[in-house]
């Protein structure tokens, strides 16, 4: 599908954002702020490397530079945030306010602008000024530790986890919270969001189950990850993979029924003396048949059945093109925006700007 490029739609329309460039979580918040009408502007250095529209990431925003150390420019940025709604910023705890631009700074002229601070560590705590990545802030939650097979160390699991999950949604979160509550007291506020705090916060349900004793610090071992041999991946003949979450009774029944697992399988769900062997049973089952023999056997159904595809095969798969769920802006093939809504529609506004405009365009604009 490709999608029309043309004035901001969404339930943000009229949301003024300022973004200072960076990488990670923050970028991807403001992609969604975008995506959902806000008028991002994102302020980068003079030495902004050229984008181009893979940069997907990047998409919807308008682009201009600043050197932050020059007293002009620190001047310019500021005017410019006295007309902003949300200022965001991703650097370590201290720099914005060398630079001038802190929250006092900023506030103090425009007190009801929302600033939104993303970290890895937060803005405070022995490790707040430490550089990290991703793998370093989930590592210190419990959730790297519990991610992996029963013979594999902890797996890293890309930067979804981390910065996209307990960065990017938490700051949102955050962000569209604290603008609720501005319309009530006409206040901004600082949002800090901490990648380790957000993660704590998902692994909430995880937390509840442990204190049950219904879950073991053992890779591999649990409930939702892979410890069961009812909800996992397995390899198909033609070397793919498919995926089974039978979880409950009766959607398990449905799989034993209809992917024709042994009879003698067939009450040993919860049976875990007798899990490795339905594990080796299901592993020579899987292995029988191709993926697509097994598409046609087990998917649609309540067999809780889909088959582990690519990305470069999720584009066409008949669910994701029936929803629509990848766009085409500039050629490029790209996630579509989510969530959804009934009157409001989201709408991409653009690819990753190609070109830089001057400050005063957007003071223009922003009057």
């Amino acid at each position: 599908m490709t999608t029309s490029i043309g004035t901001a739609s969404g339930p943000l329309a009229g949301l003024r954002v300022i973004e200072f460039a960076g990488i990670g979580p923050a970028p991807f918040a403001c992609m969604q702020l975008s995506d959902m009408g806000a008028d991002v502007v994102t302020i980068d250095r003079p030495d902004r490397k050229p984008a181009d529209p893979t940069q997907i990431v990047g998409r919807g925003r308008t682009v201009v530079t600043a050197d932050l150390k020059d007293p002009a420019a620190r001047g310019e940025t500021l005017a410019l945030l006295d007309k902003a709604d949300v200022l965001v910023e991703g650097f370590r705890p201290g720099v914005m306010e060398r630079l001038g631009l802190g929250p006092l700074d900023v506030g103090a002229s425009n007190p009801r602008l929302i600033y939104a601070r993303m970290t890895g560590w937060g803005q405070e705590g022995p490790l707040a000024r430490s550089a990290g990545h991703d793998i370093n802030y989930i590592a210190v939650t419990g959730a790297l530790h519990a991610i992996g097979t029963a013979d594999s160390g902890p797996v890293p699991p890309m930067n979804l986890v981390g910065d996209y999950g307990g960065g990017s949604l938490y700051l949102l979160v955050g962000i569209l919270a604290a603008l609720h509550e501005s319309r009530r007291s006409g206040r901004g506020q600082v949002v800090d969001a901490a990648i380790t705090d957000g993660v704590i916060n998902m692994m909430a349900a995880t937390a509840g189950r442990s204190l049950r004793g219904a879950f073991d610090e053992v890779r591999g071992a649990n409930l939702l990850d892979g410890g069961t041999p009812w909800y996992g991946a397995y390899e198909t003949l033609d070397g793919e993979h498919v995926s089974i979450g039978a979880i409950e009774p009766q959607f398990f029944a449905e799989f034993c029924r209809r992917a024709e697992l042994p009879p003698a399988l067939h009450d040993a769900q919860n049976d875990r003396s007798r899990w490795p062997e339905m594990r080796d049973a299901l592993a020579r089952l899987f292995k029988s048949r191709t993926q697509a023999e097994w598409v046609r056997v087990l998917s649609g159904t309540d067999a809780c059945f889909a088959e582990v595809l690519p990305l470069s095969r999720a584009s066409t798969h008949p669910h994701n093109v029936a929803r629509r769920s990848f766009v085409t802006v500039a050629g490029v093939n790209q996630p579509a925006p989510a969530p959804r809504f009934s009157r409001t529609p989201s709408m991409i506004q653009g690819p990753a700007p190609l070109e830089v405009v001057p400050m005063g365009d957007v003071s223009k604009r922003w009057r």
